[in-house]
């Protein structure tokens, strides 16, 4: 009699889900952001978007063939990984740094430790943070906004909002940091372009409300606490709004390779991180913490995910 049966280990539960799928969710939750950041900063951020891109997915290739494995570019996660390495660059730095970046970020930290779903950081951050140790001046030249996109004339050094407020000077309006007419890296300035993708994240299921809400929490309330002006001073709105904190909340911290597998530890996780971040935003010479506080919580994931799974019934405790 033919097999008809086929009996497996557990779960046996089914998704449609593929990794080609939740990364295309992600390519086009990034659209707005990107768009934002286009229009805000002009050509030379499309340039360096698409330089990011592109060589993410061809060091991806050449990665996998040098290494002697499958293919994978076509599951989209290096279009990804490209995206958000290029939203995170500031918009007058060389193209070649870009694509070092990009080099760092696919065959160093992902390629070498297996590829997707082996890597323990974030490798567009990862990436990020050896360009800033790298290239700390390039990294750190921030344009001002365009009054029009396309228009590269105007373009001139000037500081984020966190920087004004670690040097001091006039801070700009939270409407400008909303709508993203400030300073700041290519994908970071627009809240409101974030705030719909990440809305997009959140309708279609591939993020979990838990990072986001937690994360974005916790820097509110240590802002509100530890203000200028003593106990309860602080201004939540802005330490929101300023910085990548928002996309880093909804697009690098949600990362399924590099969060906690359990709502319990993407609790924790996510305070973790807003936590480091408001330590490193107001206690340390970087205006800016949301990368560092993010990898670092990355690196304490397996230690999170070890007290948090629930234990198998009948199974022995965790030693």
């Amino acid at each position: 009699m033919e097999n008809s049966l086929l009996v497996s280990s557990s779960p046996h539960i089914r998704s449609g889900a593929t990794t080609q799928k939740l990364m295309l969710d992600v390519i086009i939750a990034l659209i707005p952001a990107t768009l934002a950041g286009i229009w805000f900063f002009g050509v030379n951020a499309a340039i360096l978007v698409a330089a990011t891109t592109l060589s993410c997915v061809l060091f991806e290739y050449l990665a996998r063939k040098a290494l002697k494995r499958s293919n994978t570019i076509g599951d989209l996660s290096a279009v990804v990984t490209g995206l958000l390495l290029g939203l995170n660059l500031p918009p007058a730095i060389p193209v070649w740094m870009a694509i070092v970046g990009s080099f760092f970020a696919i065959f160093i930290v992902k390629q070498l430790f297996g590829g997707i779903g082996q890597n323990f950081l974030n490798p567009a951050l990862a990436a990020r943070a050896m360009l800033l140790v790298a290239y700390g001046s390039k990294m750190t030249l921030w344009t001002k906004p365009l009054t029009s996109a396309f228009n590269n004339a105007d373009a001139v050094s000037y500081a984020t909002p966190l920087g004004v407020l670690k040097e001091g000077g006039d801070l700009p309006s939270l409407i400008d940091m909303f709508l993203g007419n400030r300073g700041g890296s290519i994908g970071e300035t627009s809240a409101l372009a974030i705030l719909i993708g990440g809305i997009y994240l959140l309708a279609r299921g591939v993020i979990s409300w838990h990072i986001p809400v937690f994360y974005t929490g916790t820097v509110a309330i240590f802002a509100w606490m530890a203000g200028p002006n003593g106990l309860f001073t602080g201004d939540m709105l802005f330490h929101i709004l300023a910085g990548s904190l928002l996309l880093g909340a909804f697009f690098m911290a949600t990362d399924y390779t590099t969060c906690p597998m359990t709502q319990k530890g993407m609790i924790i996780y996510a305070i973790g991180c807003g936590l480091l971040t408001m330590i490193f935003r107001l206690y340390t010479n970087m205006p800016e913490g949301v990368s560092y506080a993010i990898l670092l919580m990355n690196v304490a994931t397996p230690l999170i995910d070890r007290y948090t799974m629930p234990k198998r019934f009948g199974g022995a405790a965790n030693v």
